[in-house]
């Protein structure tokens, strides 16, 4: 009996160093606008985010309604205008490490890889590449990764009144801390 106790407190205490998901459920999504005439920009912290790091498989999910604006009236036209989020109520990308051997996720260090996949947002799906960084500190994950995105090219629809307030691409940023799972 206590030697099956020792062994299942050192199968906890290893575990961590052979995890091969990495996860979270408060991940960072940001994007910005900018204009001569008005930037927007919004926050959404509740996007959900795991990696294979054995296999290199990336998946976010990102629920639209959680997008926080400064302007009240800015975040109600964004879901109910542009968005559509009742009908579309999330946005995903499903893709893959270009190089999962080429980031260690059991040492210490800044990585940095392409992620390629595809991204589904208002019913729209498009294969993108995206250029990123993974920092592993003390067993957790951070992504950080900085890319542009057209509404148009995902059917939303910004319409002539306020076309000039919104720009023609929107600058998407990810900085999202994962922990083993």
């Amino acid at each position: 009996m206590k030697k099956l106790l020792i062994a299942a407190c050192m199968l906890v205490l290893t575990a961590p160093a052979f995890a091969q998901k990495y996860m979270t459920r408060t991940g960072k999504v940001s994007f910005y606008s900018h204009t001569p005439i008005e930037n927007i920009e919004a926050v959404n912290n509740e996007s959900a985010a795991a990696v294979d790091s054995k296999t290199g498989d990336v998946v976010f999910q990102v629920p639209i309604k959680s997008f926080k604006f400064e302007k009240e009236l800015m975040q109600e036209h964004f879901n109910e205008n542009y968005m559509e989020s009742d009908k579309f109520p999330k946005a995903e990308f499903r893709g893959k490490l270009a190089d999962p051997s080429a980031v260690n996720f059991a040492k210490d260090g800044v990585y940095k890889t392409n992620v390629t996949g595809k991204l589904t947002m208002h019913g729209v799906t498009k294969d993108i590449t995206v250029p990123g960084t993974i920092t592993v500190k003390g067993g957790t994950a951070t992504i950080d990764a900085k890319f542009n995105i057209k509404p148009a090219d995902y059917g939303i629809k910004i319409p002539a009144v306020v076309a000039s307030k919104i720009a023609e691409q929107i600058e998407v940023t990810i900085n999202t801390v994962l922990k083993p799972a």
